[in-house]
């Protein structure tokens, strides 16, 4: 796509221009690379996609902050020490350039993302999401390109049997077994966090539930796309996710169909 044109797209656009052209280069790197050394092909991917996105948002969004997850210092608490920049931002995009990365270096599996979301200071009393993008690459789309999903997409049908809730392939909360029994859902294991909430976007789960460690760059872009489509999410003790905060832990997640969310909240105390 021509600069000039690119110039040109309103945030949300450029959130899902800017996933997919990420999605592309990881695509073409996975591809050149090979999956002999999944360490080396990890980190090459996690390095590429964060300066390919950083040179990007300089270019075409100068004046806005970043938090990204491969940034010095991304994981460090402000709460009490200096301020970063992105703090007394009115606009910061939140990026994580490679969620997935264990499934991003084995060979045949798909269920890895590039998240892309915007937070803005006017957009509430502490701000929210205002865009927000999850790219597939290698997942196939609509169009028959790499799929990218956005804040627009439809409402997916409600399915007929138990729940589905899609828990981490890796490190599933210690509370999933017990959770599931007393739901008589089905867990559905999945890797990339953004993976595992799309999942619910597009009805091939009824939920996600994460407990035990995450970021913001790890569900804002999944759950800006997810309340777009109308879902429920929050922490798992009903309470707002909030962005942008001093400390950029946000360890836990709920995103649902929202006819299932008191049913999962109240089923979640009981279990923790």
């Amino acid at each position: 796509m021509p600069d000039d044109d690119i110039d040109r797209l309103d945030d949300q656009a450029f959130a899902q221009w800017l996933a997919g052209r990420a999605g592309e280069a990881l695509t073409a790197l996975r591809a050149s690379r090979g999956f002999a050394e999944p360490r080396a092909l990890k980190d090459a991917g996690d390095r590429a996609s964060h300066e390919l996105m950083l040179a990007a948002l300089t270019r075409y969004r100068p004046a806005d902050a970043v938090l990204s997850e491969e940034q010095t210092d991304s994981r460090r608490d402000f709460s009490s020490g200096d301020r970063p920049a992105r703090l007394d931002a009115d606009r910061v995009w939140i990026i994580d350039p490679l969620d997935g990365t264990r499934e991003f270096s084995e060979e045949g599996r798909t269920d890895w993302a590039v998240h892309v979301a915007l937070w803005e200071r006017s957009a509430g009393p502490e701000g929210g999401l205002t865009a927000g993008a999850v790219g597939m690459p290698a997942r196939t789309g609509a169009d028959d390109g790499p799929l990218v999903l956005g804040t627009s997409e439809p409402t997916a049908a409600a399915a007929d049997g138990p729940l589905r809730i899609a828990v981490s392939r890796s490190r599933p909360p210690a509370f999933v077994p017990e959770l599931i029994e007393r739901l008589g859902a089905e867990a559905v294991p999945m890797g990339s966090a953004g993976v595992k909430v799309c999942a619910v976007v597009t009805g091939q789960a009824d939920g996600y539930v994460h407990a035990g460690g995450q970021y913001e760059w790890d569900s804002a872009a999944p759950v800006a796309v997810a309340l777009g489509a109308g879902m429920h999410a929050s922490r798992i003790d009903g309470s707002p996710l909030r962005y942008n905060a001093a400390n950029p832990r946000l360890p836990d997640l709920l995103v649902c169909r929202p006819e299932h969310a008191e049913q999962l909240l109240k089923a979640i105390e009981g279990c923790r």
